[in-house]
C-alpha cells in the first residue's frame, strides 16, 4: 500500500514539473522512440518543435538533470559508460500515457511554486 502511495506522489510531482518545463509533447514522444542530447534540443530547426521557448544547451541540460531527479528520464549508457543523451524511464512512459495531446502549461503562480520546489526544496 505504501509503495502505491509513493508511486502516486512521484507521478503527481512529475506531472506538475512537466507543466513548468519548456518541453512540448513532441520532445517526450521523440524520447519514447530514442534518445536525445542537450545540444540537439538547443539547436534551431527541428528543435523548435520540441520546446515552447528557445533553450541553450546548458539550460536543456539543467532541465534534463531535474527530470532525471524526478525519475522521468535516465542517462543513456554505451560501452564506455554514461553518455550525454537521455531516454525515458518506465515512469516517464507511464506519465506520458496519462497526458493529453500537448503538455498542459502551468500558470505564473504554479511556475513560481515549481521553481521554489526545484531550487529550494526544503525552505524553513
Amino acid at each position: 500500500m505504501e509503495a502505491l502511495l509513493s508511486d502516486h506522489r512521484a507521478l503527481l510531482r512529475a506531472r506538475r514539473a512537466l507543466a513548468c518545463l519548456p518541453f512540448r509533447r513532441a520532445f517526450y514522444d521523440s524520447l519514447r522512440e530514442g534518445s536525445l542530447a542537450a545540444g540537439s534540443v538547443a539547436r534551431g530547426g527541428p528543435a523548435a518543435e520540441l520546446c515552447f521557448a528557445p533553450l541553450s544547451a546548458d539550460q536543456a541540460e539543467d532541465h534534463f538533470l531535474w527530470l532525471i531527479r524526478l525519475g522521468v528520464l535516465r542517462r543513456e549508457v554505451d560501452g564506455q559508460g554514461l553518455t550525454g543523451r537521455v531516454r525515458l524511464t518506465p515512469m516517464g512512459r507511464q506519465l506520458l500515457d496519462g497526458l493529453p495531446a500537448e503538455v498542459p502549461r502551468a500558470g505564473p503562480w504554479r511556475r513560481l511554486r515549481g521553481f521554489c520546489s526545484r531550487h529550494r526544496p526544503r525552505l524553513p
